[in-house]
């Protein structure tokens, strides 16, 4: 059984969609707009969305632009500039302070003023105060819980948008469950959501539910991305949008890459792997829901709401970006054990003894690239800690190895695109551009799907290589 729960339980819970099509309308080589089927359309909106009044009332323009878009899921308040406080962070704080017995009222008046000047600009009908006064009390009665100071956020959020939209409130504890070992009671979550019961209309406070006690249970940070996601497949969402401050995926970082191509398309196995390749639009966990059900996610820029953004769609639906890569992402500082032992691919479960002995130190890896007499295992550099030289007594003693080698400072990128399998001379490209730009492979890793290559450069070389693949493919 998964966080999700069984199958079973699944299908049994949810409202049943039929499977249509969606079209994406092109123009000049480019995703002009995206036509999705009739029906309900769940609308989650981050926290620079909901930053300000006017970023609200951008919100709203968009939710009566299309009446389909029935259920509004929200996070807290986020940054107003780039040296601005996010409420969440606030409220965190506010709880530290509770649980060391400081006062925190100083700090608590900080989202005070914010929701007061949201609600001031909207000129909401709304009783503040009380919902204020509530929160503090609630904050101050429960000096060990930090998942219920950082949920009010969402619920203060939530609770002004209702008042303001005219419409429901359904606050996430009635309706989002969790077990008591912290997982998604997907059972008895989908079977709220699919009551016949459930308001038409309604806004909904992400990031957090309820545990079988009754306590709020918070996801992790980013969360509201997944609330939007279980409730877009709760309800039989026919699209779940993703309203934030980004024209959704691009090829490339920006930061490193200047004017990176858009993504018009990625299948939701593609955005996992550049997620956990370092590209973060959408929270890791918020694919799953909608993966399951099919649902398509359209990640929007509510600044520019008339952009199509990026649609994530399944596996089998069909794609092309004219260019046979999705995306490149990566991340800085591995390091690679490689363990050297003659013979090492006779001996039985050498590499089972390898990987043993890292988890019985706490550390996890990233990737194992292998040769006959070689076994190389990739882990993130802040793992080994100080951990590095008992890990390398424990190695010698687990596997009796030749030799032990240490290569830090390593610098992964992946090249995703599940069209790769199919063009011819992809590598060949790849390596070639690294090449010509001086560029020393460290380490290759591809799996046999064929959808993603890991390269492995200096940390130095990262953002040079960065480029040049994408100039090889993209430019």
């Amino acid at each position: 059984m998964d966080s999700y729960g069984t199958t079973n339980q699944r299908l049994a819970t949810l409202r049943v969609v039929p499977i249509v099509p969606w079209t994406i309308q092109m123009k000049g080589g480019h995703v002009a707009s995206i036509v999705v089927p009739e029906g309900t359309v769940v609308a989650k909106f981050g926290g620079t969305s909901v930053a300000t009044a006017d970023q609200i009332k951008k919100v709203g323009s968009i939710m009566q632009a299309n009446a389909r878009r029935e259920y509004l899921v929200v996070s807290a308040p986020g940054k107003r500039t780039r040296d601005d406080h996010k409420v969440t962070d606030l409220l965190y704080l506010c709880q530290a302070h509770v649980r060391q017995g400081i006062r925190f009222d100083h700090v608590f008046q900080l989202v005070r003023d914010r929701f007061r000047e949201i609600v001031r600009g909207l000129q909401v009908g709304i009783d503040l105060e009380v919902l204020l006064d509530d929160a503090e009390r609630g904050i101050i009665d429960r000096p060990q819980s930090p998942d219920f100071a950082a949920s009010r956020g969402e619920f203060l959020m939530a609770r002004i948008l209702a008042a303001h939209f005219h419409r429901d409130f359904m606050d996430a504890s009635s309706i989002i469950f969790f077990q008591e070992n912290g997982q998604l009671d997907s059972e008895r979550t989908y079977r709220a959501l699919g009551s016949p019961d459930l308001s038409s209309t309604a806004v909904i406070p992400g990031f957090y539910g309820a545990l079988p006690d009754g306590s709020i249970k918070t996801f992790s940070r980013g969360g509201s991305d997944i609330t939007g996601a279980i409730v877009a497949r709760g309800v039989g969402a026919t699209l779940y949008e993703n309203w934030t401050d980004v024209p959704g995926l691009l090829m490339a970082d920006p930061k490193i890459v200047a004017h990176p191509r858009p993504i018009a398309r990625v299948t939701y196995g593609e955005l996992r792997e550049l997620a956990y390749s370092g590209a973060t639009v959408l929270h890791d966990e918020a694919i799953f829901p909608v993966r399951e059900a099919r649902i398509p996610v359209n990640i929007r820029d509510t600044n520019d709401p008339d952009a199509p953004g990026t649609l994530i769609v399944s596996e089998t639906d069909p794609a092309g970006n004219g260019t046979p890569i999705t995306g490149i992402a990566g991340r800085r500082d591995f390091t690679v054990l490689e363990i050297r032992k003659a013979l090492m691919n006779n001996e039985l479960g050498f590499g089972q003894r390898v990987l043993s002995t890292l988890a019985a130190a706490g550390i996890s890896y990233e990737h194992t690239p292998t040769g006959i007499d070689t076994m190389s295992v990739v882990v993130a550099t802040k793992q080994l800690g100080g951990k590095l030289p008992a890990v390398a007594d424990a190695l010698q003693q687990a596997c009796r190895p030749d030799s032990i080698n240490i290569f830090p400072d390593l610098a992964l990128i992946a090249v995703v695109g599940r069209r790769m399998r199919d063009t011819p001379g992809i590598a060949g490209r790849l390596f070639g551009a690294l090449g010509d730009a001086s560029v020393n492979i460290r380490m290759i890793d591809q799996g046999a799907s064929e959808t993603t290559i890991i390269i492995g450069v200096e940390n130095a070389d990262y953002e040079v290589a960065t480029r040049a693949i994408y100039q090889a493919f993209c430019a």
